[in-house]
């Protein structure tokens, strides 16, 4: 559509010129001067004689200033979709957006960058994610460089009920100041429910942005950048409620442990996963420690008290069991229930040098505990439901294959069950699954995708997959897939648990793998069946010329399974495998890894 100079403020040549420039401009040049011809509104008025003021367009500087780089450092997937979402946020708007996980940034380009967004989060006791100790390190080393011309903002996620919250986000955002950066915004630290900060964190970064490049200022026509609601379909702010189809003990009689397959129907969910993704389940709390939670406080079950920050309101006892973490105290639980009531005593357990008092009192207790230990007499429900934070998800990875199980997702969870300060304790949504779900029921779900825990893109690349106990789930979903795919990789399992006669998970299914040549190899560690206690890294060291000749041979290496102890073990043993086959000095097993990280030969779903 053309100007018409007669419904225009323009004189004919001005119009022809418009008409000739505003059909060649792309949207991003668009953007680019609506934001640039808001700037000059406020230059002064032409002069007496006429002439108007000149102003110079920086071309170049709006160029370099549009160009933004997304780093995320992610291990379950969390910060990678939020770095997507913000990169697509920002490439609407007209910026040119270079997305990178930090393990595949090449740090030395760093002095190259000015806009630099961090998406990071905190595993373990405040390490940094896998994929992000290679430029972890780098930056808090002397070959860090002087970073004055740098604009910065960090999103950290992290989880209360760990003692070094988001510990890897504040790291980088203290580092990069300290090397001469400028904040874009403040730092954000989101809890796992970290939906709205994130948002508030990107609405904050895009109008720094946009102000700072000339670009009209984000959300002053249509509202907020990044509304807190759900997108098309179902997630994790909007759950899918899966059908229950099968759920059953893996355990033999007698054994010590309870493992749960637990199969779910993903019909009319239009919901997609790929072998290594994992699905997660808002659970609810146990009726028992609801009700008795309800009993020592004294209040009533059925009265309204708000679920967010909406006001919604749902019966006391409805939003215990499915709204509200009761489970876990974390040390700004305890803060805030201090200010609840003063003359609880709560306040001297967090005075200065008490430090370690406070961790032992967090460790195993739950909001029962802490209204039994210290008088909170009076407190009105609604008052102390506005302290507690949203009853997390869990997370479990898939052991099914969609290919071998259209409209299905598998899960192999173990119950939980332990005795701490004279009460029996059990996870929150083991026990749920263990003891309260049948087939028929439905469990609120979505499917988080993890790209980095992810089968070879060449399906003859040999595997060597390290899962004791439930770790061994992902590794279902493996051997599915490069079944039904006709994959020809080899395949190696090490496998562990207590007994072999009861907690062979999965055996049948194994056997027949190895006898149909999808499995290649398989060695197994029953720690309680012989005097010494043998694990999976026992297995890999007595097995170190085979498995050093498939590294060789560039074979893929996946370990799923608790973190503290056996990722740790594995870990070890891999490096001594490498300096005891390969002849290398620790340091250069060290280097060895990292590049097979780096490289996404050496990935690990653990927790």
């Amino acid at each position: 559509m053309s100007l018409q100079v007669t419904n225009s403020p323009f004189n004919q040549e001005q119009a022809e010129l418009l008409n000739r420039l505003l059909p060649t401009m792309t949207e991003a040049q668009r953007i680019w001067l609506s934001g640039y011809l808001m700037a000059i509104q406020s230059t002064p008025e032409p002069s007496a004689q006429g002439a108007a003021p000149t102003v110079t367009v920086p071309l170049n500087a709006a160029a370099a200033s549009k160009e933004v780089t997304v780093l995320y450092g992610s291990q379950t997937g969390n910060s990678h979709g939020l770095a997507k979402k913000v990169s697509n946020k920002l490439e609407e708007r007209g910026f040119q957006v270079t997305l990178f996980s930090m393990g595949d940034f090449k740090p030395n380009g760093l002095k190259k960058v000015q806009n630099l967004l961090i998406v990071v989060s905190t595993h373990g006791e405040g390490d940094p994610p896998d994929n992000a100790i290679p430029f972890y390190e780098f930056l808090h080393s002397k070959r860090a460089p002087q970073l004055n011309g740098l604009r910065f903002s960090v999103l950290a996620l992290g989880d209360l009920s760990y003692e070094f919250f988001c510990k890897t986000g504040k790291d980088f955002d203290k580092r990069l100041e300290e090397l001469g950066a400028e904040r874009l915004s403040s730092r954000v630290d989101c809890d796992v429910d970290f939906d709205e900060p994130a948002a508030e964190w990107m609405n904050d970064v895009l109008s720094s942005l946009s102000q700072a490049s000339a670009a009209p200022a984000i959300g002053t026509q249509t509202g907020a950048v990044v509304a807190g609601g759900t997108e098309a379909g179902y997630d994790r702010t909007n759950p899918f409620q899966a059908t229950v189809l099968e759920n059953l003990n893996l355990n033999g009689r007698g054994s010590d442990r309870e493992t749960r397959h637990i199969e779910l129907s993903l019909e009319g969910s239009n919901l997609q996963y790929e072998p290594g993704d994992s699905l997660g389940i808002y659970p609810e709390n146990h009726p028992r420690l609801v009700d008795e939670l309800i009993e020592t406080m004294g209040w009533k079950a059925e009265e309204p008290v708000p679920v967010n920050k909406n006001g919604e309101k749902r019966p006391l006892r409805e939003a215990l069991l499915r709204h509200f973490e009761i489970t876990v105290l974390t040390k700004p639980l305890l803060e805030q229930a201090a200010k609840l009531h003063s003359g609880s005593g709560l306040q001297e357990l967090m005075e200065h040098g008490r430090e370690q008092d406070l961790r032992d009192y967090l460790h195993g207790r739950d909001l029962l505990d802490l209204v039994q230990d210290y008088s909170f007499d009076g407190v009105p429900a609604r008052e102390f439901v506005s302290i507690l934070r949203k009853i997390p998800s869990r997370l479990y990875s898939i052991a099914s294959s969609s290919k071998a199980f259209p409209d299905e997702a598998h899960l192999t969870v173990r119950a939980v069950r332990y005795e701490a300060h004279g009460r029996d304790r059990y996870g929150v949504a083991s026990l749920q699954l263990a003891e309260r779900v049948q087939p028929g029921d439905t469990l609120p779900i979505y499917i988080q995708h993890n790209p980095n825990f992810k089968l070879p893109a060449t399906p003859d690349t040999p595997i060597i997959m390290i899962g004791p106990g439930t770790g061994v789930a992902p590794f279902r979903a493996f051997l599915s897939e490069r079944e039904e795919t006709g994959a020809q990789g080899k395949t190696w399992l090490f496998f562990g648990d207590q007994h072999f006669a009861t907690d062979f998970l999965y055996q049948i299914e194994w056997k027949r793998w190895l006898k149909d040549g999808v499995l290649t190899r398989m060695d197994v560690a029953f720690s309680r069946d012989s005097a010494k206690k043998v694990y999976v890294q026992h297995r890999m060291l007595e097995k170190s010329r085979e498995l050093y000749q498939w590294l060789l041979e560039g074979a893929c290496v996946y370990v799923c399974g608790d973190e503290k102890k056996m990722a740790h073990d594995v870990h070890a043993a891999l490096a001594g495998i490498l300096e005891l086959e390969g002849r290398m000095s620790p340091e250069e097993a060290a280097d060895y890894l990292i590049r097979m990280q780096q490289q996404k030969r050496y990935q690990r779903d653990v927790y």
